[in-house]
C-alpha cells in the first residue's frame, strides 16, 4: 500500500496528536483524529490552525477534517496508529486498540516517558508496537478561541523506531520532520533528561524561555539531570544526545553564568517566548501530570541501582503537592523548591 493510502489515526488529539495530525492532514495524508468531545466540537466549528517557529501558518477548513470521539470508528480503519495520549492514559488507549482495531495496524506511541511503549507491547500482545519520540513542545490556544490553533513552539525532529518500513516516509511531512532511529532506548532517556525541567515550568508558572534563562533554575535542572544521570550509569544506560550535547555536558552547561548559557545554547533557548510545558497546562486544568513518568521514572531507576536522587523527589513532591491542590501552578521561586517543605503559594 502506498503512503498516500496508507490510514493513520491519532488516538488522543490533544496538543501534540492535532500538531501532528494537522501537519499530516495538510500533506495529503488520510487521517483521523480521535479526540475528546471538547476538541472535536471545537475542530468541528473551526477547523484547525497549524503555526510554527518557522513561520507557517496554515488553515484546514471543518469539512476537510475527519474527528470523532468514538474508538470504534476511528480505530477499525487504521493501518497506522499514532498514541499521543498522556501516560496517565496509556493502558486505557491499549484497550482501546485492542478492543476495536485491526491485528496488522502499526502502533507508534508518540508519549512522554520511557516505558509507554512497553506497556503497549504488554498490553497488544502480538501487535507491532514502535516507540517514538516528540522533542518539540506544542501550545494550544485558550479555550473558547476559533479556529483550534496548535503551535510548534520549538524545533526538533520526531524519531521513530526502526521497526516498520516506510513509517519514517510516510509520518516525515512538511512542519513534521521524522526518521526512524535504531536505538530507541537511548533517545527515549535523552529526552527524559531535559523533560525533568517540565516540572520546573509548573512549579514556576513562567514561559520555558524565561525559566531557562535564569540561572537559578538551571542549577535545580542541573542537579536532577546529575541524580539521573548517576542512576543510568549504575543501570548501564547510555542516554543519547540531547541539543546536539553529549548528556555528561549538559549539567556542566546549564550551571554556565547567565550570559555564557545564552551564549552558548542558543539551540536549546530557541522556544517561542510563551510556551510553557504540558505539565503546567496540566496543573492549570486541574488534570494528574505526567511526574510519575518523568521524575518517577528517576526515582524508580536510582532505587533500583542504589544511588540517590534528593532533587528529584524533592521536585516530584512539589509536583504531587499542587496536583492534590488543584490550584494551578504554585508560582514558586527557585529558593522554595529546594527548601524543606513548607506552606503553598510562598514566594
Amino acid at each position: 500500500m502506498e503512503n498516500g493510502e496508507k490510514r493513520i489515526v491519532i488516538a488522543g488529539a490533544g496538543s501534540i496528536g492535532c500538531y501532528a495530525g494537522g501537519c499530516l492532514a495538510l500533506a495529503g495524508r488520510q487521517l483521523v483524529l480521535l479526540a475528546r468531545p471538547r476538541i472535536e466540537a471545537a475542530l468541528r466549528q473551526g477547523g484547525l490552525r497549524v503555526s510554527d517557529l518557522k513561520g507557517r501558518d496554515r488553515l484546514i477548513k471543518p469539512e476537510a477534517l475527519a474527528v470523532t470521539v468514538d474508538p470504534a470508528v476511528a480505530l477499525p480503519v487504521a493501518d497506522v496508529i499514532l498514541v499521543t495520549v498522556k501516560s496517565g492514559a496509556t493502558q486505557d488507549m491499549a484497550a482501546l486498540i485492542k478492543a476495536h482495531a485491526r491485528p496488522d495496524a502499526v502502533v507508534v506511541s508518540l508519549q512522554n516517558g520511557v516505558d509507554n511503549a512497553d506497556r503497549l507491547r504488554a498490553a497488544l500482545g502480538r501487535q507491532t508496537v514502535l516507540a517514538g519520540m516528540v522533542p518539540f513542545n506544542v501550545v494550544q490556544s485558550p479555550d473558547g478561541e476559533l479556529p483550534l490553533r496548535v503551535h510548534r513552539a520549538s524545533d526538533g525532529k520526531v524519531m521513530v523506531e526502526d521497526g516498520d518500513a516506510g513509517l519514517a516516509r510516510l509520518l516525515d511531512v512538511e512542519g513534521l520532520a521524522v526518521e526512524a532511529h535504531g536505538d530507541m532506548k537511548a533517545v527515549l532517556w535523552g529526552k527524559l533528561l531535559m523533560n525533568l525541567n517540565n516540572a520546573l515550568v509548573a512549579l514556576s508558572g513562567l514561559p520555558l524561555a524565561t525559566e531557562l534563562a535564569d540561572r537559578r533554575w538551571r542549577l535545580i535542572l542541573a542537579g536532577q539531570i546529575d541524580e539521573a544521570l548517576r542512576a543510568m550509569k549504575a543501570s548501564g544506560i547510555e542516554p543519547a544526545r540531547i541539543a546536539g550535547l553529549r548528556p555528561a555536558l549538559l549539567p556542566k552547561v546549564l550551571r554556565l553564568p547567565d550570559w555564557l548559557f545564552k551564549l552558548l545554547a542558543r539551540r536549546m533557548l530557541a522556544i517561542d517566548p510563551e510556551a510553557r510545558s504540558s505539565m503546567w497546562d496540566d496543573l492549570r486544568r486541574g488534570r494528574p501530570t505526567e511526574i510519575d513518568d518523568l521524575q518517577g521514572a528517576v526515582l524508580r531507576l536510582a532505587e533500583k541501582a542504589g544511588t540517590q536522587a534528593p532533587t528529584v523527589q524533592r521536585v516530584s513532591a512539589l509536583v504531587r503537592g499542587a496536583e492534590a491542590e488543584r490550584l494551578g501552578s504554585p508560582g514558586l521561586v527557585p529558593e522554595k523548591v529546594l527548601a524543606p517543605p513548607a506552606g503553598r503559594r510562598s514566594t
